[in-house]
């Protein structure tokens, strides 16, 4: 599902290392950005990542002894090291989670302060179910090698509107020109190399179902390891907080009379996650859950 990002930002590192560098040094450079890759599963590399992208921290002392038991017991049952992942934790309201590149795993302070530890358990489970399924590092290099592509069409994008609106300020006959000009290219490139465009178009809503259902396997994988129970009430909590949310918007649309936007079929389908009741239903199918 990578793919089609991986390869237009790989002619694009290519063709801009190559026409300003020269043949040699730009195909060293583009040797670089290939092996620059590998810096997902370096240890400092992931910390620093934690650290100034996700704004985790390392657990204060009394916090490292809270997570420290709960953290063992999960990997006891996995059958894993519990030293091979690190465990850090993110200043932020609400029960969550997150795996991150390789080696780590974040929790939020609301869970360390206001759930039992089974559920922090379920929830440690979870996402030491997308690390053992290979979905943080995979996520993250894909977004990684995807990003000069990205890059260059969000510059691309603001210059292309700044153009067209300076050119608007001069003449609207100038700025409508620039406009069909501007699309007429557009339109060569999206015909000459259609099927990268296509897959472009296309690949969002593939990683969205794509991601949807490593939910559902880091799920399964936390009731493989007897936590379907703990999981199921913890899906039941956040689907008690978002109904409380849900009764909060309607109470202030009665007060200001203004409705919410709500999302469009499309943008459901690039949601990440499965909703409550999927998930519910999934891990109340586990036999563990009836005991």
């Amino acid at each position: 599902m990578h793919v089609p990002g991986f390869v237009a930002s790989f002619a694009l590192v290519a063709s801009l290392a190559v026409a300003l560098a020269g043949p040699v040094v730009g195909w060293i450079v583009v040797a670089a950005w290939l092996l620059s890759g590998a810096l997902a599963f370096h240890r400092p590399t992931e910390r620093l990542f934690a650290r100034r992208v996700m704004k985790l921290r390392p657990p204060e002392p009394e916090e490292q002894a809270r997570l420290e038991p709960v953290w063992h017991e999960v990997t006891a049952r996995a059958g894993i090291e519990a030293r091979t992942y690190e465990l850090m934790v993110e200043n932020r309201d609400g029960l969550n989670a997150t795996a991150i590149a390789c080696h780590i795993v974040g929790v939020t302070t609301y869970a360390l302060d206001n759930v039992p530890s089974s559920h922090l358990a379920a929830v440690l489970a979870h996402e030491l179910g997308h690390h053992t399924g290979g979905h943080s590092w995979a996520g993250l290099l894909g977004y990684w090698y995807a990003l000069p592509g990205r890059i260059a069409w969000n510059v691309t994008s603001v210059v292309a509107i700044g153009a067209v609106y300076i050119a608007s300020r001069i003449s609207l006959i100038v700025a409508t020109l620039l406009f069909v000009c501007l699309a007429s290219c557009a339109v060569g490139l999206a015909l000459a190399y259609w099927p990268i465009v296509l897959s472009l178009l296309v690949a969002p809503y593939f990683l969205a179902y794509t991601a949807r259902k490593s939910e559902l396997r880091a799920d399964e994988q936390a009731a493989a390891l007897g936590f379907a129970p703990e999981m199921t009430e913890v899906l039941r909590h956040l689907e008690a907080q978002e109904a409380a949310e849900r009764a909060r918007a309607a109470e202030a649309e009665r007060r200001t009379g203004k409705r919410p936007d709500q999302p469009g079929a499309l943008t459901r389908l690039l949601a990440g996650h499965p909703g409550h009741e999927e998930r519910l239903q999934a891990l109340e199918a586990h036999p563990s859950v009836g005991r």
